[in-house]
């Protein structure tokens, strides 16, 4: 999906979407070797949560907020969530739900 706007910063995720940008992999290993495209293709499992909705209702009808909130890094899925692109980066829309686990330091 290409985006027809010019910042990232102005997207708002919906209910208990969370938005993400995924680490890059290294290119260059510790000893400077050059690594081919096809062993740095796979998505890496860690991103920074760029924003989050505001969460989703429960069956009561009570709003549950997300889990994570932004600049927490956390552990996502191999694959899937939505792709956005914007310019030259990619970012990726997950339900709360999808997301593994928060990364604390």
């Amino acid at each position: 999906m290409s985006a027809t706007f010019k910042s990232i910063k102005s997207l708002v995720p919906l209910f208990d979407r969370v938005l993400v940008q995924r680490f890059k992999a290294e290119s260059k290993t510790a000893t400077g070797i050059f690594l081919p495209t096809s062993a740095t293709n796979t998505p890496l499992p860690e991103a920074t949560v760029i924003a989050v909705g505001p969460g989703a209702r429960n069956p009561k009808g009570d709003i549950v907020p997300p889990s994570v909130k932004a600049g927490d890094r956390v552990l996502l899925p191999g694959w899937g969530g939505s792709s956005i692109k914007v310019g030259d980066d990619e970012y990726f829309l997950f339900k709360d739900s999808e997301i593994l686990a928060k990364i604390q330091e």
